[in-house]
C-alpha cells in the first residue's frame, strides 16, 4: 500500500514539474514581484489550506516610493478594488457603496455626491454648532463620571460615543434621542465585529430604515410647508440621507433610478463606521501621549501633535486596490487583476524617513526655532509629492473626509485640552501595545483622571 502511495506521489511531483516547466517556456519572460517558493504538490497541498482570497495574485508590503507610483503615478491603473466575499457583498448591497464599489462611473457618483453635500467646506462649517454640541455631550459625561477627576475614566468610550453622535447628526440631520444612538451603535459595533452577522444585517436595516423613512417625511413636508415650527431647532439643512433620496443611479435600461433603501442602509453605515472608530482611537492615543508630557501648554502647535498621531494611523493597512490592466511597478510586472495592499501603519514608523519613528515627537513638525508647521514635505498628509505618511490612502482612493477628520481632531483636541487637566490613573503606566480591532487599538485602554482645568 505504502509503495502505492509513494509511486502515485512521484508521478503527480513529475508531472507537475513537466507543467511549471511547460508553462515558463510558453509565457513571456516577465519579471514578477518576488513571492514565496514553490514547490510542486507540497505548495499545491499547502494551498488546500488556504481560503480562495489567498489564491489571487496579491502585492503586499507597498511601502513608500513603490506606494507613491503605484497610488499617484499610476494612480487609474491601481484604483480598482478586488471582488467582494458573499458577505461583503450584502453588507454593500452588491458593492453599492464609495469603498466597495469598482472604479468606474458608480464609484465617481457616490463619491462626488457625499463630497459635494457633505464634505464641502461650506457644509463642513454649518455644522459647527453640531461640533459644539457634541463637545458639550463628550464634557459632561466625562464630568459625571469622573467627579471632577476623583474617579479614573475610560476617555476611549466617550470619544467613541461623541464621534458617533456627531456623524449621526451629519447623516440624517437630526439630534435624536441618546436611546436611538445607542440601539444605531450597538448595531454598527457588533457588524463590524462580525457577530451573527445575518441577523445584524437584518437588525441595521430595522433600525435604519425608519430614519430614512422619516427624512423622507420630512422632506415632503418642507416641499408642502414653507417653514415648519422647531425644523431649525433639530435640523441643520441637507443631511447625507437627504442627499441620498435625491440621487439618481443610471439603470440597466439607460434610464435613471433612485437609490432603493438597502443600498442606503449601507451607505448610511458606510458613513457612520468611516468616521467613528478611526477618530476616537486616534484622539485616544494623542491624548494617552499627551498625559507624558510634563506640561501640555508647551507644545507649541496643535497641528504637530496631531500630525504625530496620525503618524501612526489607526488602521496599518488601507482597503485592498486591484488592478485594472497589465502594469509594471518599479521593474515587476503586476497583472491585471492583482491585489495590491499597502502598507500606511510602516510607511509612518519607516526609520529610513523618520528619525526615532517610535518616539512621540511632534516637534519634528515644527522648523528649527519652534515656530510654525512650516516642512511641507512631512506635514503633506495626500502623499501628492511624496509618499511619507499616508493615515487615509493616497491617490484616487484617498478617504474623502480627510479634511473633516483634520479639523474634529485639531477642534476636539485643542477642547479638551483647554477645558480638562489629564493625569495618568495613579499606579498605571502608559501602555502603547495594540492589538486589531476594526482600526489598531491600545491593548489596555487609557484610563485617566480628568478635572475642569482652571481657567486664567
Amino acid at each position: 500500500m505504502e509503495s502505492i502511495l509513494l509511486i502515485i506521489i512521484i508521478t503527480l511531483s513529475f508531472r507537475a514539474t513537466l507543467k511549471a516547466l511547460f508553462n515558463l517556456l510558453q509565457t513571456p519572460n516577465r519579471k514578477y514581484p518576488p513571492g514565496p517558493v514553490s514547490i510542486p504538490i507540497l505548495t499545491s497541498f499547502q494551498w488546500l489550506r488556504k481560503s480562495h482570497a489567498d489564491l489571487e495574485p496579491t502585492l503586499s508590503d507597498l511601502k513608500t516610493n513603490l506606494a507613491h507610483q503605484a497610488l499617484i503615478q499610476k494612480g487609474s491603473v491601481f484604483a480598482n478594488r478586488p471582488p467582494a466575499p458573499a458577505i461583503s457583498k450584502i453588507l454593500s448591497s452588491n458593492q453599492h457603496n464609495i469603498n466597495g464599489s469598482s472604479y468606474g462611473p458608480l464609484w465617481r457618483l457616490l463619491r462626488k455626491n457625499l463630497t459635494l453635500h457633505v464634505l464641502h467646506p461650506s457644509k463642513i462649517k454649518s455644522f459647527s454648532p453640531a461640533r459644539k454640541w457634541v463637545l458639550n455631550i463628550i464634557k459632561e459625561s466625562i464630568n459625571k463620571e469622573s467627579e471632577s477627576g476623583q474617579n479614573p475614566v475610560l476617555v476611549v468610550d466617550h470619544f467613541q460615543f461623541g464621534m458617533f453622535c456627531l456623524l449621526i447628526f451629519m447623516c440624517f440631520g437630526e439630534k435624536l434621542d441618546e436611546k436611538i444612538i445607542r440601539e444605531v451603535e450597538s448595531v454598527q459595533r457588533n457588524l463590524l465585529l462580525w457577530f451573527k452577522f445575518y441577523k445584524l444585517r437584518s437588525d441595521q436595516v430595522k433600525v435604519l430604515i425608519p430614519l430614512i423613512r422619516s427624512r423622507q417625511e420630512e422632506q415632503m413636508k418642507k416641499k408642502n410647508k414653507a417653514n415648519e415650527e422647531n425644523h431649525e431647532e433639530k435640523s441643520l439643512g441637507l443631511c447625507y440621507v437627504d442627499s441620498l433620496l435625491n440621487l439618481e443611479l443610471p439603470d440597466e435600461e439607460g434610464g435613471k433610478r433612485k437609490l432603493s433603501e438597502n443600498e442606503m442602509v449601507s451607505l448610511c453605515s458606510e458613513f457612520l463606521d468611516a468616521g467613528t472608530d478611526t477618530t476616537s482611537t486616534t484622539l485616544q492615543r494623542v491624548m494617552t501621549n499627551l498625559i507624558q508630557e510634563e506640561d501640555l501648554k508647551k507644545l507649541p502647535y496643535l497641528r504637530a501633535v496631531i500630525l504625530e498621531g496620525l503618524r501612526h494611523p489607526p488602521g496599518h493597512f488601507v482597503l485592498a486596490h486591484a488592478v485594472t490592466q497589465d502594469t509594471e511597478l518599479d521593474g515587476y510586472a503586476i497583472p491585471k487583476e492583482a491585489i495590491v495592499s499597502v502598507m500606511i501603519g510602516e510607511i509612518g514608523l519607516d526609520p529610513k524617513v523618520w528619525e526615532d519613528p517610535m518616539v512621540f515627537k511632534p516637534e519634528r513638525f515644527l522648523n528649527e526655532d519652534g515656530g510654525s508647521v512650516v516642512n511641507e514635505e512631512l506635514t503633506d498628509v495626500t502623499g501628492n509629492k511624496e509618499v511619507k505618511m499616508i493615515p487615509f490612502g493616497a491617490g484616487r482612493r484617498m478617504c474623502p473626509a480627510y479634511g473633516m477628520a483634520m479639523l474634529h481632531l485639531e477642534y476636539f483636541v485643542a477642547n479638551f485640552i483647554k477645558e480638562f487637566k489629564w493625569t495618568a490613573k495613579v499606579g498605571d503606566e502608559i501602555d502603547l501595545t495594540e492589538k486589531q480591532e476594526f482600526t489598531i487599538v491600545m491593548r489596555n485602554p487609557l484610563w485617566a483622571h480628568v478635572s475642569p482645568r482652571e481657567q486664567d
